[in-house]
């Protein structure tokens, strides 16, 4: 194992027998009759696992714990309490101990708390390592796609994009402060919750990463003759049982007098079915009133045809509405990455059409696509 723990007591007695366990356990020993020269081996060497006792002269083991957290943050104390010591015990919990055990100790109580107190430390070294790696990994991956000519798109969006990677990172702080009270408190409820944030984040940015790469590819736009419901019908068939499942209800309104047209029936879908997504997303949260989502066509005045998605969400505020098609920019919080509608605006903007979003606080949204129709078959 080759972990070095530092052993501090007073006793002579009680450092002997310890020092056997720990080393039988698989560590390394140095040991220290009091927190001051505790504090100097610290200065010297590099331990990350402290045992220390509570009750000695000097500094005892409540103030040396605030030392060595103070000047070794990344460092795991675990606290010796003599019999009916709770008081000091909580209290070294609150001041960050790893853990406390009570005299007389028992071997494998001992071990077993050095082993808890060696995974904290281990989890806590790779969350960190892999927050601090967030964006090195990010832009290496946007060099690549400079490097093959497909990110001329994002290339001005590198401020946004580090925001969004700012966001990831900060939830993925968030979930390894709940797995260190987890580990500190041994709650398993708070282990699975820690886990799920940071397996949530773990796949926000594997989301990102596609998401970049397929916003990257040039697009071609492959217009061919085609009933423009067409798309709408597909869109419905693909999410009734999303919104199903969110309890929305999923409403078709679709022009009938409509001609065939010249229009990429695929490029229509895509972007269909981000505005249908997210206005299901936007009806999940509501705790009360009707949870409903309206996919509309309609003539646009014989130039243009036109789609609606409308949804009975809690709205967009004014000051929100003005950036939701900025780049990486969303209302979804830790569920977004804001790609979804800059997507949608490119491929809208390469079919020649235009897409508009209408919203208040509390009335809902509607996102509109209007495309030309100077194609349309007569």
């Amino acid at each position: 194992m080759n972990e070095t723990v530092l052993l501090v007591d007073d006793e002579e007695g009680i450092r002997n027998v310890l020092s056997v366990a720990i080393r039988d356990a698989g560590y390394t020993v140095m040991t220290a009759e009091n927190g001051g020269e505790a504090l100097d081996i610290l200065d010297n060497n590099e331990i990350s696992l402290i045992v220390t006792d509570i009750k000695m002269p000097g500094i005892d083991g409540l103030e040396l714990l605030q030392k060595i957290k103070r000047s070794w943050p990344g460092s795991e104390v675990i606290m010796i309490t003599g019999h009916g010591d709770i008081d000091s015990a909580i209290e070294s919990l609150r001041l960050g101990a790893a853990d406390f055990i009570s005299k007389p100790i028992h071997e494998n109580a001992l071990e077993v708390s050095l082993e808890r107190a060696l995974e904290k430390i281990n989890i806590r070294e790779q969350l960190q390592e892999y927050t601090e790696n967030l964006e090195h990994l990010v832009l290496e991956k946007s060099k690549e796609l400079v490097e093959a000519e497909r990110m001329a798109a994002v290339g001005q969006t590198v401020a946004s994009m580090s925001h969004a990677i700012k966001n990831v990172a900060g939830g993925l702080e968030g979930g390894m402060f709940v797995l260190e009270k987890g580990l500190e408190l041994e709650k398993q409820e708070y282990l699975r919750q820690g886990w799920e944030m940071v397996r949530r984040d773990v796949e926000r940015i594997k989301n990102l990463s596609m998401d970049l790469l397929d916003y990257a590819k040039p697009v071609t736009i492959n217009p061919v003759e085609a009933d423009p419901n067409g798309p709408v019908n597909q869109v419905y068939d693909l999410m009734v049982s999303k919104a199903q499942s969110g309890g929305v209800e999923l409403i078709l309104e679709l022009a009938d007098d409509l001609p065939p047209m010249r229009l990429d029936s695929d490029a229509v879908h895509e972007c269909l079915t981000n505005l249908v997504s997210n206005a299901i997303d936007a009806c999940k949260d509501l705790l009360e009133g009707d949870k409903k989502v309206w996919i509309r066509t309609m003539d646009g005045g014989g130039l243009s045809v036109k789609y609606e998605v409308t949804d009975s969400g809690h709205g967009i505020a004014p000051e929100i509405l003005t950036k939701i098609f900025n780049s990486f920019f969303t209302t979804k919080g830790s569920r977004g990455t804001g790609i979804g509608l800059m997507a949608t605006k490119k491929l809208v903007k390469e079919m020649g059409g235009a897409i508009m979003a209408n919203s208040g606080v509390g009335k809902g949204a509607t996102f509109s696509i209007t495309i030309p129709t100077a194609h349309l078959v007569t």
